[in-house]
């Protein structure tokens, strides 16, 4: 019988523009992007420039500090351009499509490959860094054998995409054979955690030499980083591996057709998309070939994932490595004079402030204003209310501010990621950029364990 979690606390953000259960097709582009700032953690270093023709499966950057860690070309083609930022900071390569080569890394069977073998094929082909890990959230170490391997099956992040529907519309056997492989890299169990609320996928529901668990309540409950700290709490040198759901089906793809095929499918979200719907795409895909012609007219925010962790990519920016989502919403740039004293029936809000707290099964067409600036950093007991952890937010918060790191980690700093605090950050009466604050202490743990 598997465990049933309910949550309470926590925040659903209800804004409209969900996509339709209707997979409108597989969308090409012809640029495709892969941002090294998509990997935490990592120090890149180029294996290419621009002019140079590369495959599907090509190396392009690996991790500085540990080489065999490689990221490869979702397509093949030429590399069109190297974009840097501050400090020369290695900001995105972008390759233009050309052809349908790829490295052949050969098909195996996962059930009588070796641990050493798996690890190997999945560092070679560049598929690697779909596997992270807890603590740090941050692209596994391929030398490390984890407790447990956790695979969350759902998402409730604003407007997140239906898994269910993806895994209806993908294949069973390639879920089958990712689960195989996983199985080999830990002594302990795989976790999947299925969504308490309603039925699940019948890919789901039937995977075996999996430990199944149901999660119920408000967002983050579909975050993999609340079902640890529920099933398998961390405790100081424990580590903890975590897949996306596609990343799965991408890893018995490997196995299966013997190349890097990063395909996934993504859902076109939010309130500026005309016909929100999904979409079968490439990893590093264009925005502008899903949202061409689709979107509403105005000044519009294009998010690679969810309005709460997404990155703004704009119109021709591309969807990121871990992404499944593209949200596009209005920018909040307008002054709204004395908005305050409105009744707000258009307006979504934590608390009681506004009369929409009246109709709470309302929608709402939410822009990017802040609607204040930033404040003192006192205590409030919000945090708290969205954080379904057994740990102090704010307390936790001030211990990264002060660089603190006994007090880090009594306070659970090995356990979070920004993830399970953007609701921190989104419910903030101060304004503050708290998942930049996470960052900063997990990399200050990093630091100090090295």
């Amino acid at each position: 019988m598997s465990l049933s979690v309910k949550l309470s606390k926590g925040l659903d953000i209800k804004i409209i523009g969900k996509a339709e259960r209707l997979l409108a097709g597989e969308v090409d582009s012809a640029l495709y992007g892969v941002r090294p700032v998509d990997f935490p953690g990592l120090i890149p270093k180029l294996n290419v420039k621009p002019g140079d023709r590369v495959s599907a499966g090509s190396p392009i950057f690996h991790d500085k500090i540990r080489p065999e860690i490689i990221f490869a070309s979702p397509v093949s083609g030429t590399v069109v351009s190297v974009i840097r930022g501050d400090r020369r900071k290695l900001m995105e390569i972008v390759i233009e499509k050309n052809g349908n080569d790829y490295i052949d890394f050969g098909i195996a069977d996962p059930s009588v490959l070796s641990r050493e073998k798996i690890r190997e094929s999945l560092l070679v082909s560049g598929l690697w860094p779909v596997v992270r890990q807890r603590p740090y959230h941050i692209v596994a170490n391929p030398q490390d054998v984890p407790k447990a391997i956790f695979i969350s099956g759902f998402d409730t992040s604003p407007l997140a995409p239906d898994y269910n529907f993806i895994m209806d519309n993908s294949s069973e056997s390639l879920f089958r054979r990712g689960i195989t492989a996983l199985k080999k890299l830990t002594d302990g169990k795989i976790n999947l955690v299925l969504n308490g609320k309603g039925d699940s996928s019948a890919v789901l529901k039937n995977a075996s030499d999996v430990e199944i668990s149901q999660f119920s309540g408000p967002h983050p409950a579909g975050n993999v980083g609340i079902q640890i700290h529920h099933l398998d709490p961390l405790n100081k040198g424990e580590i903890v591996w975590f897949v996306n759901l596609q990343d799965v089906l991408a890893i018995g793809r490997l196995f299966e057709e013997g190349r890097y095929n990063h395909e996934r499918i993504v859902a076109l979200t939010g309130s500026e998309i005309m016909h929100p719907q999904y979409y079968r795409i490439k990893s590093g895909v264009s925005v502008s070939s899903m949202t061409n012609g689709n979107v509403k007219p105005g000044n519009l925010r294009y998010i690679s994932g969810n309005v709460l962790t997404g990155t703004s990519v704009g119109q021709e920016g591309h969807v990121g490595f871990y992404d499944s989502q593209v949200t596009v919403i209005p920018e909040g740039d307008y002054f709204e004079f004395f908005g305050w004293m409105k009744p707000g029936l258009d307006k979504f809000s934590f608390s009681r402030t506004f009369a929409s707290k009246l109709i709470p099964s309302k929608g709402f067409r939410l822009d990017t204003n802040l609607h204040g600036g930033e404040r003192a950093f006192v205590m409030t007991g919000q945090y708290e209310k969205v954080v379904p952890m057994d740990i102090y937010p704010m307390q936790l918060l001030k211990a990264i501010l002060s660089e603190d790191i006994e007090m880090m980690e009594n306070l659970g700093i090995y356990e979070i990621a920004e993830e399970d605090f953007a609701l921190c950050e989104y419910i903030c009466p101060s304004k503050i950029e708290i998942q930049s604050i996470v960052r900063k202490g997990l990399e200050m743990m990093i630091k100090e364990m090295n």
